[in-house]
């Protein structure tokens, strides 16, 4: 349900009924519980405007409040803040409709867009590492938010496979694959023995700069051995997003290389819009305010990143006829990015009504506040990260002997996983993230851990009243309906975590939610003898609505729940 919507809608019939010619601000949450549920803070801003004294203007808007609304009751405070509490057979009603309703009453959008979510980017020299965490859940989870809202989102893997290197990489590819069936389970050590060789061998080399041409000329020999390099290199990063759960196959792969024929034509385009100048025998793009110039062809003649992402967001714009397009990349790369996008704006490759966000986080920490490393200063791979979190959840479960075998493997690894992803996604994403064992795997606090235990513990008291719940909800004293209200504030979450792409913002409300129901249920007896049948009910649907949500908001955010814990 969207509240602010339905009461900004019901202000504005409001000013149109007292003959007030201005457009109401929107309306906030209460700041505290007594000044009700929702607040109207316009009339101040509208007291110079209308020459009035803003307690008489915050009246009159009071007084032509249509009947029959959400709205139960207001009250004007102080110069002029009006005050508005909900109706709790309306707000019942809402709830009543949410529990039926697998999306909770959340409808799809009436007019959705076309989206492209750039995220993940790993390199396929190397295996993916703590790096490339926070763009490959940040972007999951904001594009998991704009599809449940009904947006068409195209996710877009953008690897990095197309540089020098891989003359290097395919020549030992060639030289070591003796029966053609290379793994290359660790591509760190394939990608340092391979440097070794290069450095150790002119011949070597030799041959790998001639691959390089070869790759890039469409050499059919050394384009098939380019293709098992990425094959193989896909396999491994496969691993790590099946593991994290995350919604990214090679299908969504759209790679450096993907762009490689456009690139003369984005060269071609610049110059006939007059905006490439020569610099040092290199091309370049000068933009207002900048001293450093964009540069998009080398000297030589070879092209540079901000080509290709000049190509991509001409494909993305005009081919796929995305209406926004997110990149979920470091924020150490906004300088690039803001360049680029102005460049493609500026060229025309990207309409004027297009979207264009740099959706910029912080670096990974660790509790000293230094990068993630291991312990010998290298760098973390993810999936030995992953796997450490699984082990470490399973010490965290201290029931073990409820589970079985196989049960105990399940529940750690939700529990391991969901509390990585969690704890990124929990703070601010332009902030640095402190990673920290003990806090993401603790029963106290915004965690991963509390959410699923809350969720848990409902499914609990679900199984021990063991019947089809039904009757009506009935919103009795001030915790119910606080709960009632939080329930419905799930939608009008989620367009601003889609809008802004900021998921702490889900994981504080789930939170909240989270935290009054425990004070909601331990205030409220649900199964306790002496609790009438319908009140038993009604607090039943305020549960499993309470368990549901939780659930929804945390499979939105990539993360699972289990029944028992």
């Amino acid at each position: 349900m969207k509240i602010k919507q339905q009461l900004n809608d019901i202000v504005q019939q409001a000013f149109d009924n007292a003959g007030i010619d201005a457009k109401p601000i929107s309306v906030t949450e209460a700041t505290k519980v007594e000044f009700g549920d929702y607040q109207f803070n316009g009339a101040m801003a509208l007291a110079k405007q209308l020459k009035s004294n803003p307690r008489e203007i915050a009246s009159k808007i009071v007084e032509a409040l249509p009947n029959d609304t959400i709205i139960a009751k207001t009250q004007i405070a102080g110069p002029g803040f009006i005050n508005i509490w909900l109706d709790n057979d309306m707000v019942a009603t809402s709830l009543q409709d949410a529990l039926t309703d697998e999306r909770l009453g959340i409808k799809p959008k009436t007019d959705p867009i076309k989206v492209v979510v750039d995220y993940s980017g790993p390199n396929m020299a190397k295996q993916m590492h703590v790096g490339h965490l926070r763009s490959t859940i940040i972007g999951d989870s904001l594009a998991n938010i704009l599809e449940f809202l009904g947006d068409e989102v195209i996710r877009q893997n953008h690897i990095g496979d197309w540089g020098t290197q891989f003359g290097m990489l395919i020549a030992y590819l060639e030289e070591i694959d003796d029966d053609g069936n290379v793994s290359l389970k660790d591509l760190e050590q394939f990608y340092k023995d391979a440097k070794a060789r290069f450095d150790a061998s002119e011949e070597f080399a030799n041959k790998a700069r001639e691959y390089v041409v070869k790759i890039q000329s469409g050499d059919s020999h050394c384009l098939g051995l380019w293709k098992k390099f990425i094959d193989i290199s896909l396999g491994h990063c496969q691993e790590v997003y099946d593991k994290l759960n995350v919604n990214l196959t090679n299908d969504d792969v759209k790679a450096e290389s993907f762009y490689n024929e456009e690139l003369p034509k984005v060269i071609e385009e610049l110059d006939q819009n007059g905006m490439l100048k020569i610099s040092d025998g290199a091309k370049c793009v000068f933009l207002d305010g900048d001293e450093i110039p964009v540069i998009v062809q080398k000297a030589d003649g070879g092209y540079l990143y901000a080509t290709t992402d000049l190509a991509a967001l001409r494909y993305r714009a005009k081919t796929l006829g995305a209406k926004r397009i997110s990149y979920v990349v470091d924020a150490r790369q906004a300088g690039h990015f803001k360049q680029v996008f102005k460049v493609a704006k500026d060229a025309g490759f990207v309409p004027a009504d297009v979207k264009l966000e740099h959706i910029a986080f912080g670096t990974m920490m660790d509790k000293s506040g230094k990068p993630f490393k291991t312990r010998d200063g290298g760098t973390v791979k993810l999936v030995d990260l992953l796997d450490e979190a699984i082990l470490k959840a399973k010490e965290a479960i201290t029931n073990r002997d409820n589970f079985s075998s196989e049960e105990l493997d399940n529940v750690a690894k939700i529990v391991g996983i969901g509390a990585v992803k969690y704890a990124d996604l929990s703070i601010n994403r332009e902030s640095n993230y402190i990673f920290d064992w003990d806090k993401m795997l603790s029963f106290d606090g915004n965690t991963a851990l509390y959410m699923q235990y809350a969720y848990a513990r409902i499914q609990s008291i679900l199984r021990r009243y063991g019947k089809e719940i039904e009757g009506t909800i009935i919103i009795g004293d001030e915790l119910e309906h606080r709960l009632a209200i939080t329930l419905l504030k799930f939608e009008d979450v989620l367009e601003v975590v889609a809008s802004n792409a900021t998921p702490n913002i889900l994981t504080n409300y789930l939170y909240d939610l989270a935290t009054l129901f425990m004070k909601f249920y331990e205030n409220n007896p649900i199964l306790k003898e002496g609790v009438d049948e319908a009140t038993k009910l009604s607090r039943l649907q305020l549960a499993n609505l309470s368990a549901k949500t939780i659930k929804k908001g945390l499979e939105i955010l990539g993360i699972e729940v289990v029944d028992r814990l």
